[in-house]
């Protein structure tokens, strides 16, 4: 199965969603069955990178998937030195809620790349709507490793797992 050069917005119409398997129960659920709804409700918005090439049912099969919503964190949760230049108010940020791959890419560099279009989102969104980072909160410990590759780092705990955290001037040194 090869995939699109374009992510696009979850279309029930359009994208299989029962044919995702990223081998995270937690994941495989939320694209099937509320990704859809959490759209619909405003909370959240994914992006699919669908197949080339449709199934019989003339729906694409998504290759891998981010999901984004806005939040905020406490500035107390933020080391030291950056959350004394901070207003004592909650903290504007982007979650990056979602994001997984079909398990038959896995190992293929399509999480890097489902990262940093991610990213290169939430930075054409922090045009308009100013954000301090991005936050993630990390479903397993091969989670919490992809992320600290890739620049994040260790925010706190929350609910029982990491939540890591890339500060949006990082993250636009990559897309200036």
């Amino acid at each position: 199965m090869k995939y699109s050069k374009t992510f696009k917005e979850l279309d029930k119409s359009q994208h299989d969603r029962g044919s995702f398997d990223c081998g995270e129960k937690e994941l495989n659920e939320f694209i099937q069955t509320q990704a859809a709804k959490h759209m619909q409700a405003g909370i959240s918005r994914t992006m699919v990178l669908p197949a080339l090439l449709p199934l019989p049912t003339q729906k694409y099969p998504i290759c891998s998937f981010y999901s984004i919503a806005p939040g905020s964190i406490c500035r107390d949760t933020l080391p030291e030195w950056m959350a004394k230049k901070l207003p004592r108010y909650p903290i504007p940020v982007f979650l990056l809620a979602q994001l997984a791959v079909h398990k038959g890419f896995h190992g293929s560099g399509l999480g890097k790349v489902t990262l940093i279009k991610a990213l290169e989102y939430l930075w054409e969104i922090n045009a308009h709507m100013r954000a301090y980072a991005v936050v993630v909160d990390c479903l397993t410990t091969q989670a919490q490793s992809f992320y600290t590759k890739y620049g994040f780092d260790v925010l706190c705990e929350i609910n029982g797992r990491v939540r890591m955290f890339i500060p949006m001037k990082t993250v636009g040194q990559l897309f200036i």
